[in-house]
């Protein structure tokens, strides 16, 4: 076989290869009924999802039917998405449960962590918050939303390597919460709110400002294949009642390759 051909031919096949190689079906789950702020991101993320699946050859399908969250369904999923909220039902939490114990991938994104006794999302389901995410009840916020820089806390990860040591990020609320993650091994921090933030957020609430701490803002647990990202909060014009889009997630190009390679890492491990 002439060189050119065998060239032509091993170029090919490499292509094939890796493309079959890096295929994987993702299934995001999502609510989309409360907050306009949480609407405006689901549906940002499903026009984006879908685009990033072109390109990186993967499947991305989408529903608000948390009834499909069950064993035979998810069987056809290699990797999970909760893009606004949680299973509320014990069977949905118990069939989730079981997906992420043999082995199943997961992402979940802002208010899929949101947990706060008393209110409409009890800290009830301990394995997930406490075990799973590890960060127990939402504790407060920064208000507005608003840009942070993001500190890289693990550079060695694949979701982080082509990663500056710190971006800004797309304006959004981000959480503290009830447990402190640093005093958890198993916890592995990605990205964290660097410094250089403060004072983040403008209030009006004197709390709703951040003037110094440490706040993680995505990790993995190391026992399972899962990233949390408090990222999924896009600002909206709540104050003159026109519920208009002020900030997008997706905008912001060093962000959009966190996730996505965040996204490739769980669906291929690399």
């Amino acid at each position: 076989m002439p060189l050119k051909t065998f060239t032509f031919f091993t170029i090919l096949f490499s292509l094939v290869y890796n493309s079959h190689a890096q295929s994987f079906k993702v299934i995001a789950f999502y609510t989309a009924k409360e907050d306009q702020a949480h609407i405006s991101y689901v549906h940002e993320a499903n026009r984006f999802f879908p685009e990033i699946a072109k390109q990186y050859n993967f499947t991305y399908d989408s529903t608000n039917d948390w009834s499909n969250l069950n064993e035979k369904f998810l069987s056809n999923y290699q990797v999970v998405l909760f893009l606004d909220t949680r299973p509320e039902d014990p069977a949905q939490r118990a069939a989730f449960k079981k997906y992420m114990d043999n082995g199943g991938a997961w992402m979940g994104f802002h208010f899929a962590g949101f947990a706060l006794t008393p209110s409409a999302y009890n800290e009830d389901w301990d394995w997930y918050h406490n075990d799973f995410i590890g960060a127990g009840q939402y504790k407060g916020n920064t208000w507005r939303p608003t840009s942070a820089f993001l500190r890289i806390e693990s550079p060695q990860h694949p979701s982080v390597k082509r990663l500056p040591e710190t971006f800004k990020s797309s304006p959004n609320e981000w959480y503290s919460w009830e447990k402190d993650l640093t005093k958890n091994p198993d916890i592995q921090i990605l990205l964290s709110i660097d410094s250089t933030s403060f004072p983040l957020g403008t209030g009006p609430k004197l709390y709703e400002i951040w003037h110094s701490g440490y706040y993680p803002v995505a990790w993995t647990n190391k026992k399972y294949k899962m990233i949390y990202d408090n990222m999924g909060h896009n600002d909206i014009d709540y104050e003159h009642g026109t519920n208009k889009e002020l900030s997008f997630q997706f905008d912001n190009e060093i962000q959009n390759r966190f996730i996505i390679d965040a996204l490739l890492w769980l669906g291929t491990g690399k």
